[in-house]
This record gives C-alpha cells, sequence and structure tokens, in this order.
C-alpha cells in the first residue's frame, strides 16, 4: 500500500516563494526522493493559483494552493474542507515549520490522521529575538508549540540542542521528540578540484539583523580580502551601500539559484556564517560538503555543526574576533585544506540527503503504523 503525505507549508510560504529565493530544488529534493520510495505527497501551499504553473517541475505532487485567492485566516479556516478528498485518503501530515503549525493540525484531528510536527528552529526563540521575551508574540509562540507539540504524533528537531531545550520545557513530549537534521546533497555539492578562487570570503544567507551580515563586512574593510555576498532582505539597501564603497573589493548577489550555488561556493577560499544565532544552517553545511574551510559564530546552531579547528572555525560575534578568524584562515592554505577535507567528510557522514531520507522513511512508516487519531478533534 502507497503510504500518503501531505506536507503543510510554513504560514503564507508558497513554491513561487521558494523559487523566488531560490530554495526550490534544495526544499523539494527530499520529497523527490521520497516519492521514489514509494510514497505519495502533496503539497499545501499558501500561493494562489500561480503555484500550480509548477506542476510540471513536481510530476506526481499534489500542489494544493489557495486557487480562489482568499484571505490567509479564511483559506487557512477552510482548507481542511476545500481538501477533504486529500486530506480523508492521507496516512501522515506533517508541517515544514512551526509557523502556520496549528492549521496542519487542525486538519489532521479534524479528519483524524497523525501529525509529525517538523520544525528547524524554534519559532519561539525567533519571536524573542526580534521582539523580546516579554513580549505577546513571544509568549504566543511559546503556547503555539506547546499546543503543537503535545498534540502531534512525532515531534521532528534538527539538532539534538533543541530536542533537549524541548524536553526541559515540556517533559512530556521527550519520548516523542526525534532528531533529524537538515540535509544536503552530497553529489551537487561537493569540491570541484578545477575551480579557481575569485574570492577570499563568501558568505550565503538571508539579509536580516540576526544574520550579522554588516558585522562581517565591516570586519573584511580593512584586510584587503575580496568577499562576495548571496542573498537578498531587510538589510539590502545596506550591503549595496557598502558594496559601492568597497572600491570593487565586495560583490554582491541578490539571488542564485539553489542549483547554481556549488559553483560559487568552490570559487571562494573560506565560508563565513557571521550569524547571532542559527537552527541548523543549510549554508553551512552545503559549504562544507563542498571541501570548503568554513568559519561559524560561536552560537546555538552553529556549535552543533562545527568542532574547532577540526571540521572548521569558531569565533565571536565581534569585528575583531570575525577579522582574525578570517585573516588566520586566509594565511594558511594547509589550514584550509585540512579543515576542508575534514569538513566534506563530516558533512557526508552525518547530513547526505540519502541518510535523511532513510530517517524520514523509518519515520512516516513508524507513525503509519501506529494507526489514525482515536478521536476527531473539535475545532
Amino acid at each position: 500500500m502507497t503510504l500518503r503525505l501531505i506536507l503543510f507549508f510554513t504560514s503564507g510560504i508558497s513554491l513561487q516563494t521558494w523559487e523566488s529565493q531560490g530554495m526550490f530544488d534544495r526544499e523539494v529534493a527530499l520529497y523527490r526522493r521520497l516519492q521514489a520510495r514509494g510514497v505519495h505527497v502533496s503539497f499545501v501551499t499558501y500561493g494562489n493559483a500561480d503555484d500550480l504553473q509548477f506542476q510540471d517541475r513536481l510530476p506526481g505532487i499534489d500542489i494544493l494552493c489557495n486557487r480562489f485567492g482568499w484571505p490567509l485566516r479564511t483559506y487557512g479556516r477552510w482548507l481542511k474542507v476545500m481538501y477533504a478528498p486529500m486530506l480523508a485518503r492521507a496516512h501522515v501530515i506533517k508541517t515544514n515549520q512551526i509557523s502556520g503549525a496549528d492549521i496542519a493540525l487542525s486538519a489532521a484531528q479534524w479528519w483524524r490522521k497523525p501529525l509529525v510536527t517538523r520544525c528547524g528552529y524554534l519559532w519561539s526563540e525567533t519571536m524573542k529575538h526580534w521582539f523580546g521575551a516579554d513580549t505577546d508574540k513571544a509568549r504566543a509562540a511559546l503556547l503555539l508549540e506547546a499546543r503543537v507539540f503535545c498534540a502531534a504524533r512525532r515531534v521532528v528537531v534538527t539538532t539534538s540542542q533543541m530536542a533537549a531545550e524541548l524536553a526541559q520545557r515540556l517533559p512530556e513530549i521527550a519520548g516523542k521528540t526525534q532528531v533529524i537534521p537538515n540535509y544536503v546533497d552530497t553529489d551537487r555539492f561537493a569540491p570541484d578540484p578545477n575551480a579557481v578562487p575569485e574570492f577570499d570570503v563568501i558568505t550565503i544567507g538571508r539579509l536580516s539583523p540576526e544574520k550579522n551580515v554588516l558585522t562581517l563586512i565591516e570586519a573584511l574593510q580593512s584586510t584587503g580580502l575580496r568577499g562576495l555576498i548571496i542573498g537578498n532582505g531587510a538589510l539590502a539597501p545596506d550591503v549595496e551601500r557598502a558594496v559601492a564603497a568597497s572600491a570593487g573589493r565586495l560583490t554582491w548577489l541578490p539571488q542564485v539559484s539553489h542549483y547554481d550555488l556549488p559553483g560559487y561556493l568552490t570559487r571562494a577560499r573560506v565560508f563565513v556564517l557571521p550569524s547571532l544565532y542559527e537552527g541548523h544552517p543549510k549554508t553551512l553545511i552545503e559549504a562544507m560538503a563542498c571541501g570548503m574551510a568554513v568559519i561559524g559564530t560561536d552560537v546555538a546552531g552553529i556549535r552543533d555543526v562545527l568542532r574547532h579547528q577540526a571540521t572548521g572555525w569558531l569565533c565571536g560575534t565581534e569585528v575583531a574576533e570575525m577579522r582574525q578568524a578570517i585573516e588566520t584562515l586566509c594565511a594558511q592554505p594547509l589550514l584550509r585544506k585540512a579543515l576542508g577535507e575534514a569538513a566534506r567528510r563530516f558533512a557526508v557522514e552525518q547530513y547526505s540527503l540519502d541518510r535523511i531520507v532513510e530517517m524520514e522513511l523509518a519515520l512516516l512508516h513508524s507513525v503509519h503504523r501506529d494507526g489514525p487519531l482515536a478521536v476527531r478533534g473539535v475545532q
């Protein structure tokens, strides 16, 4: 019997969003592999009818989108009725992140389907950093997490640190929490022995305050090193001004297809992730898979991936600390080579797509064997 999985997208996110942010190929890779292993996949997105244009690129995957252009709240409330035939036949419902997980939970309870609540980062931590720990938004995020985690059949997080934090906060979910890291296609993200370095430093990520890219730019200013910044976001005007004032030493590309990222990574000597905090950073493990020497700030999420002077280099979040780490690695090619080789081995062993597919399959079949919910939830 074919196992039927329905993935609920993060609230407000569409296939168009994935495409515009260069994430499409990376995000769908897992589900294409699950398809090949006999899982029928459906996507519940928040895009309008334009999301249906991706059907040719997702053969066999159902695209369930907001085709009538309803307001977000209306769509979220009624999609469990709108897509009744698909939901009624599903074996497992899964969330992509916590934002919007309440809508997935409502559908799962209505149709008596087991829910797998997956999150790459804790929404409550993001709200705390953005708005403050004592704000209504942070408290609402904590309540949402407690609600969906406790109701879910399984809880999937990307790091052991997240699992430990949740076990301390919600002891009752410890037994159903599983760590499944983010994945990387280690066949595509691989060293290129013929690549010629054009940049000393590369960073990839959203241009938002928590990514700390302006500190990285300041750290590079007095070094004479060449830097490549890939990403877009709220800080784009600041980055554009810094690039214009860099006398050609900095290059900024607002968007690069995920398919093309390996070609940019392998043309730089060092990858730097300067974030103030992370969940489980995908760009970092992709750089590691490319055999790059990587620098990451010594913060939650990054220190779970990097071991200092073993698989990478950890540094502080301030300008001087970052500059020192960059200059150290850029000046020592043998050290870069050793760290890059170790990083590649670690990425292949821990984060390869093949490994994560097996973990996901085992999880889905385990949840399916447990059967449907006993009682329909009241919404």
